[in-house]
């Protein structure tokens, strides 16, 4: 391996060190242990350290879960909801994917919170080596049917769970609102899909979090009472972007 004289000096010293040129930022801040380096050097060190770890760590996330996508299967529908329309509960989404992910060093756990109008949960898919990242989702309680008011906290909780955890990994969504939590109602167009999401390329939008911004799992979920004011927001950014 070749090896490279650095410069202390870089950092505020006078002492030369042989380091390899494919030294790990661990490998530097261990290297400049032994040599006595000064406080201020370490604490610059470890903080190139963290960050190449984070940076590390993201790539080992995405990686995972664009090898764990591949590898999940079109889920079978097992229920029925409203309509007769059939989708996938929850326990039969994890049935599938928690295998998988565990495969590839992938867990999810949730977070949820209340307050008058709404119920929020938070999907957090984590990778081993640490990084993490979030989807959030809200609607008010299930109190459709005969449902007591546990029972409806209860449903719009499972249905915030499946959808979050679908929009986590960018999982086709269900065909129904197994449980209209999200207030039901008419979704957009074929048509109307195609043109938000060329608006959404066109101004490198994070499909993600726009679709979060108005409650919808998906871009096909869409309300189309959201359909005009989805479309203005996205024609702003492209003029700001312009």
């Amino acid at each position: 391996m070749s090896q490279a004289v650095v410069e202390h000096s870089a950092f505020g010293e006078n002492r030369r060190i042989q380091t390899s040129m494919a030294m790990t930022p661990m490998e530097m801040l261990s290297q400049a242990v032994s040599n006595g380096a000064s406080v201020e050097v370490l604490t610059k060190l470890m903080d190139l350290r963290d960050r190449w770890e984070a940076g590390e760590a993201r790539k080992a996330f995405d990686a995972a879960v664009s090898s764990a996508k591949s590898d999940i299967p079109v889920i079978e529908k097992n229920a029925t909801g409203h309509n007769n329309r059939r989708y996938a509960d929850f326990a039969q989404i994890a049935r599938t994917i928690d295998p998988i992910l565990a495969g590839y060093g992938l867990s999810y756990r949730f977070r949820a919170e209340q307050d008058e109008k709404l119920i929020r949960v938070t999907c957090v898919l984590s990778h081993k080596q640490g990084h993490s990242e979030e989807a959030t989702l809200a609607g008010p309680s299930d109190t459709s049917g005969s449902k007591n008011a546990i029972q409806a906290i209860g449903s719009t909780l499972t249905y915030l769970q499946r959808y979050s955890l679908c929009q986590m990994l960018g999982l086709a969504s269900s065909e129904d609102d197994d449980a209209g939590a999200t207030g039901g109602g008419e979704v957009i167009s074929d048509e109307q899909r195609d043109e938000i999401q060329a608006l959404i390329d066109e101004t490198q939008s994070d499909i993600r979090r726009f679709c979060a911004a108005f409650n919808a799992p998906s871009l096909a979920d869409l309300p189309v009472k959201s359909f005009e004011r989805a479309k203005q927001l996205l024609n702003q950014k492209k003029g700001q972007k312009q």
